[in-house]
């Protein structure tokens, strides 16, 4: 689990950040949603330890980020997966050695305990018969699921997505979604993604935080947002035609 408690953070005079709480549970798909500007990727910065707010406190099962020295910080490190808007994945390797490459830093097991967990991972994410492609050789869909095989290689406690749907079709987009959903309740990790995709919102919000202008305007799961009477809320998700219909709909069925 991670908690965030009363985080502010500015920019010279501008706050970016106002008294941020919040808390993200174990095998949870916990999203982070807001307009761009909104200040959710500072916030997703401050909690990996890329961005330190003036004040707060950033707790990994009770463990304070902020009061860690830079050993205990490398250590925490280790526990994390990260998955970034761009697969972000080495153009001169293969996919397999990609995959490998947190454990070729990070892990004291041997060539053959690291080829094999590297391969569990592939396997795990479908794509055991590309191990031994570029990147530029497989579709853009593929390339996030090799970074998904790579974020988990490690086994870590705390996974961070950072638009993992960037770039993708709805059909793919849908793919990446379920599968990152599975793996969060399969190794009960604690699973923070940033996202603007409604889809996944809706389609796996079982933890969401709505950040407007540097405040947390409003949290619940995917279900209350059909209840919900927070206009700013309203206006962010049921933008599209698409998405008001779709909570006329829901009204409908609940009041019928």
């Amino acid at each position: 689990m991670i908690e965030i408690k009363e985080i502010h953070k500015s920019f010279e005079d501008k706050k970016v950040l106002i008294d941020i709480n919040a808390r993200f549970e174990d095998g949870k798909t916990n999203l982070i949603i807001g307009q761009s500007g909104s200040g959710k990727t500072v916030l997703v910065k401050c909690i990996v330890g890329l961005l330190t707010p003036e004040k707060g406190e950033i707790l990994y099962d009770d463990r304070n980020l902020l009061s860690m020295g830079k050993k205990e910080k490398k250590m925490l490190r280790r526990e994390m997966g990260m998955i970034f808007q761009s697969a972000a994945l080495f153009d001169s390797m293969s996919v397999l050695d990609n995959v490998m490459f947190p454990l070729n830093m990070f892990s004291n097991e041997t060539l053959r305990e690291r080829t094999k967990r590297a391969l569990f991972c592939l396997d795990r994410v479908n794509l055991l018969e590309a191990k031994d492609k570029f990147p530029g050789e497989i579709s853009g869909g593929m390339q996030k699921r090799v970074a998904i095989a790579r974020a988990i290689v490690l086994k870590p406690h705390y996974l961070f997505c950072d638009e993992p749907n960037s770039g993708l079709d709805p059909k793919t987009s849908l793919v990446i979604d379920e599968l990152i959903h599975d793996i969060t309740q399969e190794y009960q990790m604690t699973t923070i993604i940033n996202t603007h995709d409604m889809n996944s919102v809706m389609g796996i919000g079982e933890k969401i935080i709505f950040i407007y202008q540097g405040h947390k305007e409003w949290e619940g799961t995917k279900d209350d947002i059909y209840t919900s009477s927070n206009k700013r809320l309203n206006d962010f998700i049921f933008a599209s035609d698409l998405f008001r219909k779709v909570k006329e709909v829901e009204t409908h069925n609940q009041e019928g």
